[in-house]
């Protein structure tokens, strides 16, 4: 039986099979999440293994790589979400980031996986509560998810890092 959870915490620090970076379409690291997954799992272990992935990705694609020195977990999704300074109207793009880490969770044979809110902070543009939509988003692909693999057992938190994500993410989750 799969099921959700909004945490009020860095999903680097969780004890999941995986952990999402909110990374970008070349795997760069980069801020926030991104740049402390990066830093936690060795700089030029995860560099070198994202220069073997084949980029640019587009928006909604995940791929995944080991997560070296990171003890907590034994894997990274990399989710490319979108950006909406770019392309304000990309929600389908966010939700297709969320449920194509959850694919690629389970074509992995993992159960349980730790996601940042993707595209809140610096690729949420003008959008008037980004952790909130990137909830919905995160919602909306976890229950396609269930529909599409009913068998599927995964254990999924999604992670608010500052006490106004929290309160804006708890809108849509509860």
């Amino acid at each position: 039986m799969s099921r959700i959870e909004l945490v009020n915490a860095s999903c680097a620090d969780l004890e999941v099979d995986a952990v999402v970076n909110a990374a970008n379409k070349y795997l760069r690291a980069g801020g926030g999440i991104c740049g402390v997954i990066f830093q936690a799992a060795g700089p030029l272990e995860l560099i070198d293994a994202c220069r073997k992935q084949s980029t640019p990705l587009n928006d909604g694609d995940a791929v995944i790589t080991p997560s070296f020195n990171m003890t907590n977990c034994k894997a990274i999704i990399h989710a490319v979400g979108p950006d909406f300074r770019v392309t304000p109207d990309a929600f389908d793009a966010l939700c297709d980031a969320y449920y194509n880490s959850l694919v690629v969770l389970k074509d992995n044979g993992y159960h349980s996986i730790a996601f940042p809110l993707i595209s809140a902070g610096i690729f949420s543009g003008d959008l008037d509560e980004p952790a909130a939509e990137s909830a919905r988003q995160c919602l909306r692909a976890y229950d396609r998810f269930n529909a599409d693999f009913p068998d599927a057992d995964v254990d999924v938190k999604l992670c608010a890092f500052t006490t106004r994500e929290m309160a804006e993410a708890l809108r849509i989750i509860n």
